[in-house]
């Protein structure tokens, strides 16, 4: 079996799209000692416009394929190529090959299910706003309150104690955890408040007023009103406490 000139670190599977040996020396291992089916995420390729995933699906068929839409190099700067995931699902045929990218609303979803893909993941997009799968199950805009969405905080706040421990260590894991998340929730615009439906998840929310004070302060893009949310839920931060999120990327074009 040929070997790989160079380490993979983990969370890295677009690696995979660097120029490969003549045999899939990394994953066929796996196929034969697993006893459940492969799964492999991959991206389009490294660089913008050089889209690789076509040649590297034929040459496992055994996996199932999780396509992001977009290459390394692209980020989050452009919108996902749900035209070359629809290609490729093709080619993955008859093993399934789920499409990734882009997707914010039962629409997004619907359209990117009619691609021809096995189905869809979402990944941004339930962090943003966690109850889009009871948006696509049900095909509706759900203006959720801010009581809601505050009740859904709390709820992960009382996970987070349930599994690190309600010591200070543990509590500020869950804050941690909880102000990384709030980064991404912050960019969800109220459907009430929308002049057109959906909300696209490549377009920077604007700064809105809320409906009530907590709305307003769970659309903030301020850390400190992050910080302040958290206090609500889980007391004080500790005296010269500071954050800064672990993702910083472009989201927007």
């Amino acid at each position: 079996m040929n070997s790989v000139s160079r380490s993979i670190p983990p969370a890295a599977g677009h690696e995979l799209e660097e120029p490969l040996p003549p045999e899939p020396c990394l994953t066929l291992p796996s196929l034969q000692v697993l006893d459940v089916p492969l799964t492999v995420k991959i991206r389009t390729g490294v660089q913008e416009k050089i889209n690789v995933a076509h040649k590297i699906i034929p040459k496992i068929r055994e996996a199932r394929y999780r396509l992001h839409g977009r290459s390394r190099e692209q980020r989050y700067t452009k919108v996902a190529d749900w035209d070359y995931i629809a290609e490729c699902a093709k080619i993955a045929s008859p093993m399934p090959l789920f499409g990734n990218g882009d997707i914010l609303s039962y629409e997004d979803a619907d359209r990117a299910m009619q691609t021809g893909v096995s189905g869809i993941m979402i990944a941004r997009g339930a962090l943003i706003k966690p109850w889009i799968f009871t948006e696509i199950k049900e095909q509706r805009h759900w203006d959720i309150p801010s009581s809601e969405r505050f009740n859904i905080l709390k709820d992960f706040t009382n996970y987070g104690l349930e599994h690190w421990g309600s010591d200070t260590q543990g509590v500020e894991k869950t804050r941690k955890f909880l102000l990384e998340w709030l980064s991404f929730l912050c960019r969800y615009i109220p459907v009430g408040l929308l002049e057109h439906l959906p909300q696209k998840i490549n377009e920077r929310p604007p700064y809105y007023m809320g409906r009530d004070y907590l709305e307003t302060l769970m659309a903030s893009q301020n850390v400190d009103d992050w910080i302040k949310i958290s206090e609500l839920l889980l007391g004080p931060v500790p005296t010269n406490f500071t954050f800064l999120p672990k993702h910083k990327a472009n989201s927007y074009k």
